[in-house]
């Protein structure tokens, strides 16, 4: 079991890591589904691995950041499902900015590196 635990902590730190990486390097929106789902996955698979190894400050963290990653995605679910009911009110066209002035996730263009 501990093996296991471990294999699951160490794929929860790289997750968060590759997922830091991406956002820092402009190849991916901090601001994206893609970030946040990343970023929850990751978060809550070190709460695994720290709780088991009683690590209770770094499991109180992942918990609070995995609270945030739920809070965070329900916005987004949120935010689809008022767009689906009312399409002209999500809606914005390409290349500018959605309610809350930032582009959408698929406006941001990948780096070239």
């Amino acid at each position: 079991m501990s093996t296991f635990i471990t294999i699951i902590g160490t794929v929860g730190a790289v997750v968060l890591l590759f997922a830091y990486a991406m956002v820092s390097s402009g190849r991916m929106s901090g601001d994206g589904l893609s970030y946040q789902l990343l970023n929850f996955g990751g978060a809550v698979a070190l709460m695994v691995n720290s709780a088991y190894h009683s690590a209770w400050p770094s499991a109180f963290l992942n918990l609070v950041w995995s609270g945030i990653g739920v809070w965070t995605l329900g916005r987004f679910v949120a935010r689809r499902a008022a767009a689906r009911r009312s399409p002209d009110a999500g809606a914005s066209a390409p290349g500018t900015a959605d309610r809350t002035g930032r582009p959408d996730e698929h406006d941001v263009a990948p780096a070239v590196g």
